[in-house]
C-alpha cells in the first residue's frame, strides 16, 4: 500500500507512442478493447501501465510539465539518448550527476511528454 504501482501516458497520436516506448525500453503493450477509449495495456519488466488517447489539452510549453514525472532506470543513458532523438524524442535536461547515486536525464517523447532516465553509478560525480 502507499506506493506507485501503475502508471499512464497520455497521447494525442497513442499509435505512435506505443512504437516510441516499444522501441526505447523493449516494453510489451496490448489493446484493450473493453475501454471506450483508445487504450493499451504496458508491461515492463516492473511496474505495469497504460497509454491513453489523451483526454484534455496539453499545457502550453513556457508552462513546463503538469504531471507527475516518471523515470525509467537503465543500463546504458548515453545510449538511449541517442535512440531517444533518431525516433523523434528531444532532451529536456541533459545528463547530470546525482552525487554517488546515478547519473539522471529527461527528456520530451515526440507527443511532449517529459519523462526520465537514470543510470545508477555510485562514482557518478
Amino acid at each position: 500500500m502507499n506506493t506507485i504501482s501503475y502508471f499512464e501516458i497520455q497521447s494525442a497520436h497513442p499509435e505512435a507512442a506505443v512504437n516510441f516506448y516499444r522501441e526505447i525500453f523493449g516494453w510489451r503493450f496490448t489493446k484493450d478493447e473493453d475501454i471506450p477509449i483508445p487504450y493499451w495495456r504496458i508491461e515492463t519488466d516492473g511496474i505495469r501501465g497504460g497509454l491513453l488517447q489523451r483526454p484534455a489539452p496539453t499545457p502550453p510549453q513556457e508552462c513546463g510539465t503538469n504531471a507527475y514525472v516518471c523515470s525509467v532506470e537503465v543500463v546504458d543513458i548515453d545510449t538511449l539518448a541517442d535512440k531517444i532523438e533518431l525516433l523523434g524524442g528531444q532532451v529536456a535536461l541533459p545528463k547530470f550527476a546525482v552525487p554517488g547515486v546515478c547519473w539522471h536525464a529527461y527528456f520530451v517523447d515526440p507527443d511532449g511528454n517529459t519523462f526520465g532516465l537514470f543510470q545508477p553509478d555510485p562514482e557518478a560525480r
